[in-house]
């Protein structure tokens, strides 16, 4: 039996509720990839250095902890549909505003804003999916993550173009459109909604069940596996940000056009969609997937390298090589649910490692940025993250034993009251 109540409106607006879900999945990256191929030309106009970008780039990690953090307890109070929608107007805010200001303070306050709603997305459409599809949900969540990669493609790619045609201005406010966009699935969608008058006497927590706390702490943390994936989590989402921020200007530094920068990002970017579709059926049917990220690390080490000591030799290759590191990403996720008995368990499990990973993921960026302005070179950064990927494989040897998160729970106290 279902333990979550009927969605509160009948499901004949189906068809609506799978636009907005799609609309706002193409908004949940515009934000981080469209401004890195023009942090050369704003950096410029207001004066910061490698520092100051790669304080940049760490917002995004940052305001996905917070949301991670705040998400399901605004949902409870709001419902699902009202939080995906301030979500979205959250983005629109913020990237308006990014197009719009005038100093770098403004720029982070803009940028925090956008990735705060975009966070919030993040949260809330897995169980909107599982809301609205029951019946639907492998193939909605495979659909909407596929739009996701590329709207996280398109930005790199138009960015440097729109802002020849237009200004920088116009390439990073442009994304409001789609954010506005996305806005008014939901609008008309929280219209249909009839709710009983009863319902206004129910509990907030009831709000968005799919989202609400397991009644029962579990102590993820006292558990190797628990590390494990936070440290795997980590790591790639370290790597990922880092390069995301850094990736154009590294082009641009070895001789080649912001476009190409910017190209290259997307290309990047783009092999995601690769990690996420192939890793839950491949990682699925091993026993240990440890091997999986072991070749995952064997092309991020071979990506460095190549950008390192010859970054226009064949710089298609690096990049692929870099782009196809972070499927233990999507092996991290796989694993939550392969390692896992319960629900609760489950989404214990996901919480740790998502939530310490991504605020030890928040340094990648500004270290990058910083070993490279103190060193005018790029040798200290890259040893930084080979050092990241080694940690990264010591977080995979413990995530990836066949062993139950259950199993390694503390003896005679494993489930704790909340």
């Amino acid at each position: 039996m279902p333990t979550t109540p009927p969605p509160p409106a009948p499901f004949r607006g189906r068809l609506l509720v799978l636009t907005g879900i799609l609309l706002a999945a193409c908004n949940l990256r515009t934000a981080v990839t469209s401004i890195t191929p023009l942090l050369e030309v704003i950096g410029a106009q207001f004066g910061f250095g490698a520092t100051a970008a790669g304080l940049l780039g760490m917002v995004p990690t940052a305001a996905f902890a917070t949301a991670g953090v705040l998400t399901p307890r605004l949902a409870q109070r709001l419902d699902l549909e009202r939080t995906v929608l301030l979500a979205m107007a959250l983005a629109a805010t913020g990237l308006l505003w990014r197009a719009l200001v005038g100093g770098t303070a403004g720029l982070f306050l803009a940028s925090a804003t956008a990735l705060l709603g975009m966070g919030i997305g993040n949260v809330v459409l897995p169980p909107l999916v599982k809301r609205y599809f029951p019946d639907r949900v492998g193939t909605l969540s495979a659909l909407y993550i596929t739009l996701l990669q590329v709207c996280t493609v398109m930005p790199a790619l138009l960015a440097v173009p729109l802002a020849g045609a237009g200004g920088w201005r116009l390439s990073l406010g442009v994304w409001t459109v789609l954010a506005v966009l996305a806005m008014l699935p939901w609008l008309v969608q929280l219209q249909r909604i009839r709710r009983p008058a009863a319902g206004a006497e129910a509990a907030p927590e009831l709000a968005a069940p799919e989202l609400a706390a397991p009644a029962e702490r579990v102590r993820v943390w006292a558990t190797p596996l628990g590390w494990g994936l936070a440290l795997m989590f980590g790591m790639t989402s370290l790597i990922t940000y880092a390069l995301f921020t850094w990736l154009p200007k590294l082009m641009v530094e070895a001789g080649s056009s912001p476009a190409f920068g910017g190209t290259m990002l997307a290309l990047f970017a783009g092999l995601g969609l690769f990690g996420s579709l192939a890793m839950p059926a491949v990682s699925s049917r091993m026993r240990n997937p440890f091997p999986v990220a072991l070749l995952c690390a064997a092309c991020h080490l071979s990506g460095f390298a190549g950008i390192y000591f010859a970054p226009l030799a064949a710089p298609l290759l690096w990049v692929a090589l870099l782009g196809l590191g972070p499927s233990t990403f999507p092996l991290c996720l796989t694993l939550v649910n392969l390692r896992t008995r319960s629900p609760a368990t489950s989404s214990a499990l996901s919480g740790f490692a998502q939530g310490c990973g991504y605020a030890l993921s928040c340094l990648g960026p500004l270290l990058f940025g910083w070993l490279h302005e103190r060193s005018h070179g790029w040798g200290l950064p890259f040893l930084f993250l080979t050092a990241c990927v080694a940690v990264m494989l010591a977080g995979a040897w413990l995530a990836c034993r066949p062993r139950m998160l259950e199993e390694q729970l503390p003896a005679r106290a494993s489930l704790a009251p909340a």
